[in-house]
């Protein structure tokens, strides 16, 4: 497949680049300045985007087969909350322009329920710097959920998202985070990248969002 990974310079986007290079797809790394990215693939394209410019991003996504946003507006923006839900908002609307139905999001672990009812983003423990970027993710999710045109997916990390090994050995839930017996919910962001790469090829929750824990 050829493959457009947005926000590929980020915390989570590099390892979705290696992962799916790894395993033989052709990738398309698009962000505002690619050149941070220290790959070096002869499957690889670097691309320059602002992904706020819908018209633009949606011209250089054709020909792709599937795009994977790991956009995010920068945890130390203020103005994250509303920059995030108009960055999504455009490489949605840019997919679409763009003829491609496959489209994966990275989104957060803040609206995945604790108790029935209560999301994570909502209970007193959560960190308030953390609260915009969470909200706006949630609330994107929920914008999400109304998308008929796209064969879409957004995997929430788990809770504590970390540098660590790739194992390949994870579970998978829904809606819930996935604890282990000590009450943790852990997962390192190479093994992030492994099952964004694994629902690429599977399409196991289309139309729906997963998570992951070891």
């Amino acid at each position: 497949m050829k493959i457009a990974i947005i926000g590929a310079t980020g915390f989570v986007g590099p390892h979705v680049v290696t992962e799916a290079l790894n395993r033989g797809q052709e990738v398309t790394a698009f962000a505002r300045n690619p050149e941070k990215l220290e790959i070096s693939h002869e499957k690889l394209i670097k691309q320059a985007v602002d992904v706020y410019n819908t018209e633009i991003l949606a011209q250089l996504l054709i020909g792709h087969d599937a795009v994977i946003s790991t956009f995010n507006a920068g945890w130390t923006n203020p103005d994250l909350y509303n920059d995030f839900l108009k960055g999504s908002r455009s490489i949605q609307q840019a997919v679409k322009q763009a003829g491609i139905s496959r489209f994966i999001v990275v989104g957060g672990a803040g609206s995945l329920e604790i108790k029935p009812g209560v999301q994570l983003v909502d209970t007193a423990e959560f960190p308030a710097d953390y609260k915009p970027g969470a909200t706006a993710a949630r609330d994107y999710l929920n914008e999400l959920r109304q998308e008929q045109e796209l064969d879409w997916t957004f995997l929430s990390p788990a809770i504590n998202l970390h540098p660590g090994e790739r194992t390949g050995k994870f579970r998978l839930g829904t809606d819930q985070p996935v604890f282990n017996e000590h009450g943790k919910n852990d997962i390192s962001v190479k093994d992030l990248a492994v099952a964004l790469i694994n629902e690429l090829e599977n399409n196991q929750f289309v139309k729906r969002r997963f998570t992951l824990g070891y």
